[in-house]
């Protein structure tokens, strides 16, 4: 059963950092790929590898493993749920320099303003936690700094913009990474 469950949870996470992946091309549309985005991209490619191996090398209350994999499958929900949600926008990558020209607020962009980075702070916890190692807290605290940052600067892109009291309405009513369910 071990060895099972560790094989479901390397395959459900693989899939959906391919998922991440895809959403490079196939959702976000940016000319270029800005060094935040790039740095990104690296620390999840390494992070893969690093959670890889300690799903493989150590061992792993199943109960525990069983509740990351929960949070990994609630992740890619999300995920497609905002790609869904967010199609027609056209989203920019992360620190992308260009100020929004639209604004969400269908689907998850109703009680959240950044489910993408929360589905995925929600994916890494989960790997993290089915890892079961201490050392996974150090990659899941260097994506939620980051994540927060790229929000913010994002938030700040929007107080700048042409689109900036439309989002103040929004941003009042709207969780920022955890989703707010009393719509005023």
């Amino acid at each position: 059963m071990h060895v099972l469950l560790d094989l479901i949870i390397s395959i459900a996470s693989l899939t959906i950092v391919g998922f991440y992946a895809w959403s490079l091309r196939g959702h976000f549309n940016s000319p270029k790929m800005e060094a935040g985005a790039k740095l990104i991209s690296v620390v999840v490619i390494v992070t893969t590898a690093f959670f890889l191996y300690l799903v493989w090398s150590g061992a792993q209350t199943r109960w525990v493993q069983i509740v990351g994999l929960g949070f990994e499958l609630g992740a890619a929900s999300l995920f497609w749920w905002a790609v869904s949600a967010s199609r027609k926008a056209r989203l920019r990558f992360a620190f992308d320099q260009e100020f929004p020209d639209s604004l969400v607020t269908d689907g998850p962009y109703r009680y959240l303003r950044h489910p993408f980075y929360t589905s995925y702070l929600l994916f890494w916890c989960g790997w993290g936690l089915a890892s079961w190692s201490i050392w996974s807290i150090v990659p899941v605290l260097f994506f939620t700094i980051v994540y927060v940052i790229a929000a913010r600067n994002e938030e700040r892109k929007f107080s700048l913009s042409p689109l900036a009291s439309e989002y103040e309405a929004y941003r009042r009513k709207t969780g920022f990474l955890t989703p707010r369910f009393d719509q005023r």
